[in-house]
């Protein structure tokens, strides 16, 4: 008899589990205006996925001969504006939740990956009121290497004692898809705000809502014992 199979599904945050792209790009308008520089709305999609001191550092760092330091005191500035406007009115993802309780019902073995800040990701789950479902949380703290480098989703399996291969990956962001399959993991990719589902041509599975997903269309995509 062959043994039982441990699956688990690892979720990006912002773009997947919170409605985020409005909120994002508002605190990247406050941050910009600040310092006196410009931020795009093409600039914005084009850093999907990113932590906040990478996208500063590339966008105006060396332009302006920021310190680290100054990188660092910017990308705080911009995640507790993000933050505030969130926590004013908590963008809920369609679907999330939904999906949330039914992969945890089915057995799956939940955690998220994300370039965020713990304070995003925790306030993320509490607006949902479903953290305790979670049984690992990746953030940016916790990693040297932003997507597309495998290491977060790498290391919320290692979290979840669950192998690659049994993991599948929900993300809205080329990056966080390439990562996902540098992982060797399933790479589902979600058409969030902002989004065309084109954009996500490498993932492995695609859709256009998250109500699309459920434990056995992922199970169906995932090794057999």
């Amino acid at each position: 008899m062959g043994s039982i199979v441990t699956y688990a599904v690892i979720f990006d945050v912002d773009g997947v589990l919170v409605d985020s792209y409005r909120a994002h790009f508002e605190s990247w308008h406050v941050v910009a205006a600040e310092v006196g520089v410009t931020f795009t709305e093409q600039q914005f999609a084009a850093t999907f996925g990113r932590t906040s001191r990478d996208i500063i550092k590339q966008l105006w760092g060396e332009k302006a001969n920021m310190s680290d330091e100054r990188i660092a005191e910017l990308d705080d500035r911009k995640e507790a504006e993000y933050r505030r406007i969130i926590a004013d009115d908590f963008p809920h993802m369609d679907g999330a939740v939904e999906l949330i309780e039914a992969l945890h019902d089915d057995g799956f073995n939940l955690a998220v990956g994300s370039s965020g800040p713990p304070a995003n990701v925790e306030l993320v789950l509490d607006s949902l009121d479903r953290r305790e479902m979670f049984s690992a949380m990746v953030t940016g703290v916790d990693v040297t290497r932003g997507k597309p480098d495998p290491q977060v989703f790498q290391l919320a399996a290692e979290r979840l004692g669950v192998p690659p291969e049994c993991c599948a990956v929900v993300e809205d962001a080329p990056a966080g898809v390439a990562a996902a399959n540098r992982a060797g993991m399933l790479s589902i990719g979600f058409a969030s705000t902002g989004r065309a589902i084109e954009e996500l041509n490498e993932a492995r599975l695609a859709v256009h809502s998250l109500g699309e997903l459920t434990p056995q269309i992922i199970r169906r995509h995932l090794p057999v014992s």
